[in-house]
């Protein structure tokens, strides 16, 4: 990366000046070089990413209006920024399989989703579930693991991999994966239902994680729809409360 290039360089230059031409000790000269090395390199990164947030930005405005090609372009142009700053090209591409994805384009989000960032426990959940679906149990289980392990704070993360693994018939399986979350997680209630809900013989309760639920489009569209009249038909209900 040439952030990380560059600091190294500034840093060899300093170090040479402060012990040959100072004549600094070999147990001195070392430090001005690193801070040297930390200044530049926390200086390019923040620039590069000051750059690619006003990409993104851009493209949440292009996705809020429902210009998705459009936000994807978007997107795309931050790739140069990649050469520049570790994780990027991660991060971009977790952004763009996440976009396809949400709108059903699941054959052009599969690849980015691959490339994803593995702290983005969203991008990482929707490339498991496509191995799922390609019936790549193996590598579903390989990149659920992943998930967790870096990012051991998400309820949803560990439910999802839950679910996945019980509709896989597992049940063993997916309540061990709820108790493992529950150690990561002491007190959630929703892991905690769901675990409850397994050892009891029944199916797991994921509408309580909302829209980021949805998301993974492994609810049927039937429920969906019943969920979202049922939405609208409480709205109305409180509205007619209000206005009495």
């Amino acid at each position: 990366m040439y952030n990380l290039l560059i600091s190294i360089a500034a840093a060899v230059v300093v170090f040479l000046v402060t012990k040959f031409a100072i004549g600094l000790s070999w147990l001195i000269s070392p430090l001005p070089a690193m801070l040297v090395f930390l200044g530049v390199y926390f200086l390019i990164a923040k620039h590069v990413m000051k750059k690619v947030l006003a990409i993104i930005e851009t493209a949440n405005r292009d996705l809020q209006g429902q210009r998705v090609d459009k936000a994807v372009r978007e997107l795309q142009t931050a790739f140069k920024y990649g050469k520049w700053q570790f994780y990027v090209t991660g991060q971009i591409n977790s952004q763009i399989g996440i976009i396809y994805y949400v709108k059903r384009d699941f054959t052009n989000a599969f690849p980015y989703l691959e490339k994803c960032f593995a702290r983005n426990w969203v991008a990482m959940g929707m490339l498991a579930i496509t191995y799922m679906k390609r019936n790549k149990k193996g590598k579903m289980l390989e990149t659920f693991e992943k998930t967790v392990r870096w990012n051991a704070k998400e309820s949803l993360a560990w439910s999802l991999y839950a679910y996945c693994v019980n509709e896989g018939g597992d049940i063993g399986k997916a309540k061990e994966i709820l108790s493992r979350g529950l150690k990561k997680i002491p007190g959630d209630e929703r892991i905690a239902h769901n675990l409850e809900a397994l050892k009891e013989g029944k199916k797991m309760k994921m509408k309580n994680y909302g829209d980021m639920w949805l998301q993974f489009h492994l609810e049927k569209q039937s429920v969906i729809m019943k969920q979202q009249q049922a939405a609208a038909f409480g709205g109305m209900a409180k509205r007619r409360t209000i206005r009495k």
